[in-house]
């Protein structure tokens, strides 16, 4: 059995709307007052704040007086927030993450609700302090009735509510078909085959859009109505050309799951790169991070292997005739043609590349080897 969320989008009601909004505030006040009460507790004494003592500290929040105001919405939601500052700690002490922050008004607002904290009946779901039902746009089945909710508010005024299921979920039919990936910026993804995948450049295509509502957003008075309804064309932009990049790497990478047995793919490290000021804006817009992260998940589910090389290994430089192998040491990147010298073969620079890329790739999975960058899922 596997965990697997179903995201949909709901339209709440006036009363529903006034409801999530006190619990994304109540929600967001907890979380920022105990990371300050842990964030004081660290800097100045040295210690460490648990979750059991921010429980406590939730606790006596909602005795306070003045604070009556907590009682408004469901405990389970700021019990929870909790939790997930927990978890956020615990992946900054294992420095697999940078340390929390505060949650800010006007970003994402989420909060989770867990266990006998909602209702699901008929299809429907009820959430706490309401009788109404979502009114869910149903784009898919949900499988099984939802273990966990988590309703969250996009910068752009968008309600959603993710449900996370329990499934069991089959492996799909073998396939004989193995392929090599080469991740660019002129075409999102190359294979092995030959196919180039092309390039939407969606940041591109609303650009000259963007900078003209960025500008207009700068000239408002800073809390003046008129800013905060600019702010919100800013964000709707971001919200649709972030959809559709997202949209494009779902296909991309569905694509080819379902069609190959074996992707192999380079280990590249998206973070220092996109450092680079030139081609920061261009490799963010590719989302090279989210191919390879869906890859992955997807290549479990699926039963298929995905196999990362280690990044330093020169798939660009390197003939991939068989039987050659002759590494060209001076290719610059402008150069997107080349020929081999000691066996005469013409390489496109990324055909070639995807071709090494699965050569090494297969050798990987057949050896069974982890190391040096490489992973298999």
């Amino acid at each position: 059995m596997k965990k697997k969320a179903y995201k949909y989008r709901f339209y709440p009601t006036d009363e529903q709307s006034l409801l999530l909004a006190k619990t994304f505030g109540c929600v967001r006040f907890i979380y920022n007052r105990v990371l300050k009460v842990r964030t004081d507790a660290y800097y100045k004494d040295g210690a460490s704040v648990n979750y059991s003592a921010a429980s406590k500290i939730l606790t006596e929040l909602k005795k306070d007086p003045e604070l009556v105001w907590l009682k408004e919405v469901a405990s389970v939601a700021l019990q929870q927030s909790l939790r997930h500052q927990q978890t956020a700690f615990t992946n900054f002490w294992d420095r697999r993450a940078k340390y929390p922050t505060f949650k800010k008004k006007n970003a994402r607002q989420s909060f989770s609700l867990v266990g006998t904290a909602f209702r699901y009946r008929d299809g429907n779901i009820y959430i706490p302090k309401s009788n109404e039902p979502l009114n869910i746009r149903w784009s898919q089945a949900m499988p099984c009735e939802p273990s966990t909710i988590t309703i969250s508010k996009d910068a752009a005024g968008r309600y959603f509510i993710s449900c996370l299921c329990e499934i069991d979920i089959k492996p799909m039919p073998i396939s004989a078909k193995q392929v090599g990936i080469d991740l660019g910026l002129t075409d999102l993804y190359i294979t092995s085959d030959g196919f180039k995948s092309g390039n939407p450049r969606h940041l591109k295509r609303y650009e000259a859009k963007l900078a003209y509502l960025q500008r207009m957003l700068s000239r408002k008075k800073k809390g003046a109505k008129n800013r905060n309804k600019m702010r919100l064309k800013v964000a709707q932009l971001h919200a649709k050309i972030a959809d559709c990049r997202m949209d494009a790497t779902h296909k991309a990478t569905r694509k080819l799951i379902n069609e190959n047995q074996v992707v192999c793919v380079e280990n590249l490290a998206v973070k220092n790169m996109i450092k680079n000021p030139k081609l920061a804006k261009h490799i963010a817009d590719a989302n090279w991070g989210e191919f390879v992260r869906q890859l992955h998940y997807k290549g479990v589910w699926a039963g298929r292997n995905v196999i990362e090389i280690d990044r330093w290994f020169p798939s660009s430089k390197r003939c991939s005739t068989e039987g050659c192998g002759f590494v060209n040491e001076s290719l610059p990147l402008s150069v997107r043609r080349w020929a081999c010298p000691k066996c005469g073969s013409h390489h496109d620079r990324d055909i070639n590349a995807a071709k090494n890329i699965k050569a090494v790739g297969l050798t990987v999975l057949a050896s069974g080897a982890t190391g040096s960058g490489a992973k298999v899922a």
